[in-house]
């Protein structure tokens, strides 16, 4: 069994076998960062959210008004008004981080 070379990491190597042969001096800092996967972390795309937001509240806003003048329950239009009222709150809040200047 052979000893490992000496590296000049100041962490504690927890390198398995297979990986001190093809990263002899140590996994480089960029890839300590990763998840398991490998990929980096999402982020999510705020104009996206934006626009379905706005979208998700433009509609439940008229089919909930379009429910309640109709003769469907008055439950149907109270759970379209629900969903507006998060679809609004939604586009408060990614309006700020946009605005905070976050990438997406």
């Amino acid at each position: 069994m052979s000893t490992p070379p000496p590296d000049d990491h100041s962490v504690p190597d927890d390198l398995t076998e297979y990986e001190r042969e093809d990263f002899p001096r140590g996994i480089p800092d960029s890839a300590r960062t990763l998840t398991d996967g490998g990929a980096a972390s999402a982020r999510s795309a705020l104009t996206l959210r934006l626009v379905l937001a706005a979208f998700g509240l433009v509609l439940c806003t008229v089919l909930g008004v379009l429910a309640s003048g109709s003769d469907v329950s008055p439950a149907f239009a109270v759970v379209l008004f629900v969903l507006a009222a998060i679809a609004l709150v939604d586009l408060v809040v990614v309006a700020r981080r946009k605005l905070r200047g976050e990438p997406g």
